[in-house]
């Protein structure tokens, strides 16, 4: 008779088998949830290590990018140049601020080596080229590599002969215009706004270049290629400002077969001036570099919703103050508010004409604090900060006792400024003021003193005291005209018109109806028309934007949007480029609970805007944006 024991607390081998299957499947459940928490979307054959995967693990990740010696350039150089070398040495500079690894190669590698395994390829100043080595930099590009590249490159051969500018045409679609004469150390390189590759940088900003090197400026004659910049200067130089812009291109990017570019028309060591220079210019070769290689970059735009530009108009109330009532009929009519700038020694002959000017504005005042010596005199002696701010807060308290509202900007009788008027300007409580500069950006800057803002409205086009007084220009069709090259040019940049008409001159009877045609220019093309308190206070909001943004993954970027100041912001655009064509866009918060952003994209496009509102004092949001590839 067989005797069956029965152990007491056995567990059989199946249920151990069923809950090590358990703590299998949720280890990989998990796994795949932190997976996705942190990568995003991702397909299962990108979990499975490839050779790729094995051999940077086992020895690390190759360059992603080259820098080319080009010894046939250094050939053509008079004996001892260090040129070419001083050159290879600020690149070295740049490019160790980034996150990517280089290595510097020679003619012969770029003609007979290996170059698959780079992603980048820099050639700087590379004047002379052999016809090998335009080859392997074709197919480099075609097969979507990218080139950054310099001046007038490959228009020399290996061994010093002329050969043209083929491969400016060719690669990127440019046609050589001019050389800049170094008839002046240095040239105004203006940079465009609302591009990748000047993300972050104010709009119309004048870059200062060297001309020792005589940079090169061409004509963009491919629509895969786009202008990023212009050597024209509308201040100094006389032509047609359309026409003119358009032939002096002074950087450019684009595509050439399945690969990018971007081309300078200077070399990088030729950028000179005051620390805000170089700041900017490094944020430029960032963005660069960024675009090139693929990673994401983001900004917020200049202006709100989906204006390009925007446009101000500040008439000046003169001794003609009745020629403003054929101003207020159009502005009436047209439906748009303007910036009046009044003289508080006039308000006697504003009271006998009975306007009310704030129904149909804001009202700034014109402050004498200082003179100029002679009129010729390009010197000013501007008063002490004492007498500025009396005669700020005189001004002030003379227009806000009489047309019964705020008065928060003023304009310098001879439209320049000092750190005193600055300090005198916040002492007061003013929030912006207008200058006659035409030497700086076409966006507002903010200023500080004492921790509190002022916005500075510089000038950024010809007003009627140059268009009718100095050019003579009496015909409604040609003062129009000169107005809508500003228009076109500012536009064109992305920044802000402004228009100041006088009373004495485009507000006369003759003359009012261009400022209604200005008014329904800018409407046709788009312009966000507002007063300066609208504009001032928008562009405040935007300077205390801080932007991150990251690639996590193939598939996801990680944006932080933060507030520094110490109001609640809205109507901000966060402006995305993904750097990767993308469709089945999704966005979700790190936190629960975080105020969702508006998402705006095109399906195949790269280019994404979130719209943001309600980010609080302090706030921080951290958005993941995760998409897939569309399939070529």
């Amino acid at each position: 008779m067989e005797v069956i024991t029965k152990k007491k607390g056995g567990v059989s081998h199946g249920l151990i088998l069923l809950f090590g299957l358990t703590i299998l499947i949720a280890s990989i459940l998990i796994y795949l949830f932190i997976l996705k928490g942190v990568y995003g979307r991702f397909s299962a054959n990108e979990l499975i290590p490839d050779t790729a995967v094995l051999k940077n693990a086992l020895f690390g990740e190759k360059p992603k990018i080259a820098v080319l010696y080009s010894r046939y350039t250094e050939n053509m150089l008079p004996a001892g140049s260090t040129w070419l070398n001083d050159n290879i040495i600020t690149w070295r500079k740049f490019l160790n601020n980034t996150r990517y690894d280089y290595d510097v190669i020679s003619d012969t590698d770029l003609e007979t080596g290996d170059i698959s395994h780079y992603s980048l390829l820099v050639l700087p100043g590379s004047k002379s080229l052999s016809d090998r080595e335009i080859i392997r930099i074709k197919k480099f590009i075609d097969a979507g590599g990218s080139i950054f590249a310099t001046s007038g490159i490959a228009s020399y051969s290996n061994d010093g002969k002329w050969r043209g500018w083929e491969f400016l045409s060719e690669i990127f679609g440019i046609k050589y215009s001019k050389e800049i004469s170094n008839d002046a150390a240095t040239k105004i390189h203006t940079l465009r706004g609302g591009l990748n590759l000047t993300a972050n940088i104010p709009t119309g900003f004048p870059l200062r270049v060297a001309t020792w090197d005589l940079p090169i400026a061409a004509e963009v004659l491919d629509p895969r290629s786009t202008q990023v910049s212009f050597w024209y200067n509308y201040k100094l130089e006389g032509g047609l400002s359309r026409e003119e812009i358009k032939h002096s291109a002074g950087i450019v990017s684009g595509t050439y077969g399945s690969g990018r570019f971007v081309w300078m028309g200077f070399e990088i060591n030729s950028v000179i001036g005051v620390q805000e220079d170089y700041v900017y210019f490094d944020r430029l070769f960032n963005n660069s570099i960024n675009w090139l290689t693929y990673q994401p970059i983001a900004y917020i735009k200049d202006w709100p919703a989906d204006f390009k530009s925007a446009a101000m108009i500040t008439p000046m109330t003169g001794s003609d103050l009745q020629n403003t009532e054929n101003l207020l009929e159009v502005l009436s009519s047209e439906k748009v508010k303007a910036s009046f700038i009044v003289d508080p020694s006039l308000l006697a002959v504003q009271q006998k004409l009975n306007i009310n000017l704030k129904a149909y504005g804001d009202i700034s005042a014109l402050v004498d604090i200082g003179y100029r010596p002679t009129v010729t005199d390009t010197s000013y002696k501007l008063n002490s900060l004492q007498l500025q701010q009396q005669k700020l807060k005189s001004a002030q308290s003379s227009l806000e006792n009489y047309f019964k509202t705020e008065v928060n900007g003023f304009l310098p009788y001879y439209g320049t400024y000092d750190n005193n008027t600055i300090q005198a300007a916040v002492n007061n409580n003013y929030q912006f003021i207008f200058v006659d500069s035409l030497t700086d950006r076409s966006v507002p800057k903010t200023l500080l003193a004492d921790g509190k803002r002022i916005i500075v409205f510089t000038k950024t086009a010809r007003d009627d005291y140059e268009v009718i007084r100095d050019y003579g220009l009496t015909e409604k069709e040609f003062q129009f005209y000169t107005y809508q090259e500003d228009i076109d040019r500012v536009l064109f940049e992305g920044g802000l018109y402004i228009f100041k008409p006088h009373s004495e001159y485009q507000c006369r009877p003759e003359n009012v109806e261009v400022i209604r045609d200005v008014i329904k220019e800018l409407k046709r093309k788009n312009f966000w028309i507002a007063t300066a308190s609208e504009i001032g206070n928008w562009y405040k909001s935007k300077d205390r934007v801080e932007l991150r943004v990251d690639k996590r993954g193939k598939t996801r970027v990680v944006l932080n949007v933060s507030n520094s100041g110490s109001e609640t912001l809205n109507d901000l655009v966060v402006e995305v480029d993904l750097n990767d064509n993308a469709e089945q866009i999704s966005l979700d918060a790190e936190i629960i609970g975080t105020k969702p952003a508006k998402l705006k994209h095109s399906p195949g496009s790269r280019i994404i805007q979130l719209y943001v509102d309600e980010l609080k004092p302090d706030e921080s949001r951290t958005y993941y944006i995760d998409y897939n590839k569309p399939n070529v």
